[in-house]
């Protein structure tokens, strides 16, 4: 959940002064954009995931991991599950978003399964097209395609993904692509076009057939607004860009114009969560994430340290300040605790929709952590949910 704008933006929350939420009626076509809140939740809950790989683990671990999460969010009425694209980090191993949800969808049957997003400039829109062509014939109603115009990565990676020529595009080149993506979805290039006669398969020139809906991502303005203009979802990136939240959001809603997916803004934030028994663990948990992205942020960037690495690493006063500044925006805890949390942070922003990531170490901490959360709101148990 990515961009690079400047955000603005007028009044906090929808214009009319509701806080939104999925217990409103309204339309979004069909396609599953809405969820509906389950148990006391104030508003849909889903997962997003890093497949982040700690210390002394694997990818292999931590896409196993992914497949536990995704069925676990599942069971207990999690909305979607999106995996993010990032590159060239050895503590994710979420670089191809399209293989991963293949797999997520042979190990599940209802939840909706969406990228957090593909980085649109990393990719040419017809291969886009026909990944998630292919994702939704897999998974028919399931599939979102999330949209994000930041690389995912640094610039040199940047630059290798994307060859020679490309790397200096501009924020005006972004609209382009997605309209040409797009345009490849629908098959509808209008005659007289270069790719008039190319079509993306599976897609609707093999016969009727549904396609994912378009979700645009953002940590600034440019999205926002693009969403707004478009009448899509927007997907905001809370979790790393908490300032910007409020105003990113209100440029959204303000620019928003109805159309044939959405008769009303739906805004989705992402959400660093993580709860454990204890006060003491979910911190200590959190905090090998911290370190990760200090690490990350310092050009040092590396496997998810364990907890006791994180405890005893020496934090200059610079460094602690960065820590101290990250854990602030990571609502964590007992569940009890974060579902407080959970409940005043949509409160505050009106969001539509919590998409949480519980980054940690261990593979065991973040699946207990969904379980805890879904326990606090009184969500579905495993077995009334597969009833």
């Amino acid at each position: 959940m990515s961009d690079t704008g400047d955000a603005s933006g007028g009044a906090n929350g929808l214009p009319d002064g509701r806080t939104g939420g999925a217990q409103e009626s309204r339309s979004d076509g069909g396609s599953g954009i809405r969820g509906t809140a389950l148990g006391r939740a104030a508003v849909p809950l889903s997962v997003l995931d890093l497949v982040t790989v700690g210390a002394g683990s694997t990818a292999y671990d931590s896409l196993r991991t992914s497949v536990a999460m995704a069925r676990l969010a599942e069971s207990r009425g999690y909305h979607r599950h999106w995996v993010a694209e990032h590159h060239s980090m050895p503590g994710v191993a979420s670089s191809s978003p399209a293989v991963i949800l293949a797999h997520l969808a042979a190990h599940t049957s209802r939840i909706r399964l969406g990228s957090g997003g593909v980085m649109l400039p990393n990719h040419a829109p017809l291969a886009v097209a026909e990944q998630f062509g292919t994702l939704e014939a897999l998974a028919p109603g399931r599939i979102d395609l999330g949209l994000g115009r930041a690389p995912g990565t640094d610039g040199r990676t940047a630059a290798a993904l994307r060859g020679p020529g490309r790397i200096e595009e501009g924020a005006d080149e972004f609209p382009r692509r997605l309209a040409e993506l797009t345009r490849f979805l629908d098959d509808d290039f209008p005659d007289g076009h270069p790719y008039a006669r190319v079509h993306a398969v599976p897609g609707p020139v093999q016969g009727s057939a549904g396609r994912p809906p378009l979700w645009l991502l953002g940590s600034s303005g440019f999205s926002a607004r693009l969403a707004g203009e478009l009448g899509l979802p927007f997907a905001y990136a809370h979790h790393f860009s908490a300032a910007g939240t409020l105003p990113a959001l209100d440029l959204y809603r303000e620019s928003f114009r109805p159309s044939a997916v959405l008769d009303a803004p739906y805004a989705v934030i992402g959400v660093s969560a993580l709860a454990a028994d204890t006060d003491g663990e979910a911190r200590a948990q959190v905090l090998t994430g911290a370190l990760s992205m200090l690490r990350l942020r310092t050009g040092r960037p590396g496997l998810v340290p364990t907890p006791e690495e994180a405890a005893a690493y020496p934090y200059t006063p610079l460094e602690r300040e960065f820590v101290d500044g990250w854990l602030a925006n990571i609502v964590h805890g007992t569940p009890d605790a974060v579902a407080d949390g959970l409940d005043g942070l949509a409160k505050r922003t009106g969001a539509d929709e919590l998409m949480l990531t519980a980054n940690a170490h261990s593979g065991a901490a973040r699946l207990r952590s969904y379980g805890l959360v879904a326990d606090a709101y009184g969500m579905p148990t495993a077995v009334s949910a597969a009833d």
